[in-house]
């Protein structure tokens, strides 16, 4: 039997109605906030990702899938989102569009070699959102905003968002100088992923999770103390942002990210508890005012994040959350051969006019198709044989109330469409069809 990939999954028809819930969910924010679906390919031409990503972050050093094609092109399987939205940005000429700020959001897989766990894949679901065209610390503030809201409507409430500051090219500079000279008498005391990155990428190191204890990381010095004065004055004014909108916010000066192309602010969303086990960040992004400049666009700043869809399901799983139901409208059955035409012509009619409805396929018996209409939790059954297509009418049940009524054929849609649309509960407010909630 061939089975699944490791670090893959099915989603089985029982589980689809939570992701499409949550689906729509972050639409539903998305609008809101009045951010732009957009789609881009699953596979882009590798260089795209060592250029943005970074030659030496894990992601492109150990976690890429790459392949070359029939033409001799090195491609990668996407492994996040942000690359190939500026990707697109730049190649279809979006910032001359009339709309000086685009706001995009994108949802779809994402493809990363990494050892399966809880709530991590190798094809994972990311959802993640885009802002071009603003340096303002405003923009920074709407997207974290944006970011919580999307928990917050999926009934998720505690949360907390941790920031800090990179700052511009400058206070990195002077910062990554002193983080070396700080860690150089003591490298060889770190993990060899540390040491490595003392080389290529040293801001890495401040969020180690196995020397994160080490005196060596919690003495060394912190990316906010070397801001320049515009840096400073771009996360003051966040903060305050934040503060209005009443943001639950950390600031936490180990915070680096772990892509090269983030400047400024960086954060990442928390769920607290243990709806997640000990990992608990679902969110992160930050802003990256070269990355677009870096890939031969012009010089346009932006900022946004990305969810793990997959762990947000996960968190999701742990509170219960409820998806769309399968349950159907009608049920009918149909007793006879000669019958079969006339009643599928009906069940197309009911179907164009969105009425859920089923039949049986196999000839059962009427005793074992009323036990399929249980399963599928149908809200109402109807019989269809000689004596209905004889007289025009048909008898529906109602299997929540028990009611039986008998109706021409021709009136079975708006019947049932009537009774779906009742009011759930007895409410003189809702006599002239408005109900009261």
């Amino acid at each position: 039997m061939i089975q699944k990939m490791k670090g893959t999954y099915d989603i089985l028809p029982s589980e689809v109605g939570k992701w499409q819930a949550l689906e729509r969910k972050i639409r539903s924010v998305s609008k809101i906030y009045h951010y732009q679906e957009i789609r881009t390919p699953i596979f882009e031409n590798s260089d795209l990702f060592h250029r943005s990503v970074g030659e030496h972050t894990d992601i492109v050093s150990k976690e890429t899938y790459d392949f070359m094609d029939r033409g001799k092109r090195k491609n990668t399987l996407r492994p996040e989102g942000t690359a190939p939205v500026v990707r697109s940005y730049i190649e279809n000429k979006m910032y001359a569009d009339k709309l000086p700020v685009q706001k995009l959001f994108y949802m779809g897989p994402m493809f990363r070699y990494e050892r399966p766990q809880k709530g991590r894949f190798r094809q994972f679901v990311q959802f993640g959102a885009e802002a071009f065209g603003s340096n303002s610390p405003m923009l920074d503030a709407e997207v974290i905003a944006y970011a919580v809201s999307v928990l917050k409507a999926l009934k998720i409430k505690d949360v907390r968002v941790e920031i800090n500051s990179l700052g511009d090219e400058e206070s990195k500079m002077l910062y990554k100088e002193e983080l070396l000279k700080h860690l150089a008498p003591e490298i060889d005391t770190l993990c060899h992923d540390c040491q490595t990155r003392y080389q290529s990428n040293p801001l890495r190191i401040l969020d180690c999770k196995i020397d994160q204890d080490k005196p060596l990381l919690k003495e060394a010095p912190k990316p906010i103390d070397y801001l320049t004065k515009e840096a400073q004055s771009h996360f003051d004014e966040l903060i305050g942002y934040l503060d209005a909108m009443d943001i639950n916010y950390t600031i936490n000066n180990n915070l680096v990210r772990g892509l090269d192309y983030y400047t400024h602010t960086v954060f990442e969303v928390h769920l607290n508890g243990d709806l997640l086990g000990m990992q608990t960040a679902i969110c992160g992004g930050g802003r990256y005012n070269d990355l677009v400049k870096s890939l031969d666009g012009p010089d346009i700043p932006a900022v946004g994040f990305a969810f793990g869809v997959d762990r947000l399901m996960t968190a999701l799983d742990a509170i219960d959350f409820q998806g769309d139901d399968d349950d159907i409208h009608l049920y009918l059955m149909i007793l006879g051969e000669e019958q079969k035409a006339e009643a599928m012509k009906l069940v197309q009619r009911l179907r164009i006019g969105g009425i859920l409805t089923d039949v049986d396929f196999l000839d059962k018996s009427m005793k074992a198709q009323f036990k399929l209409a249980d399963r599928m939790n149908a809200r109402f059954v109807a019989i269809y044989g000689a004596q209905e297509r004889i007289d025009g009418e048909i008898n529906v049940k109602n299997q929540k109330t028990g009611e039986e009524h008998r109706i021409s054929t021709k009136k079975l849609y708006t019947h049932i469409l009537t009774e779906l649309t009742k009011p759930s509960h007895d409410c003189e407010d809702c006599e002239d069809g408005t109900c009261c909630g």
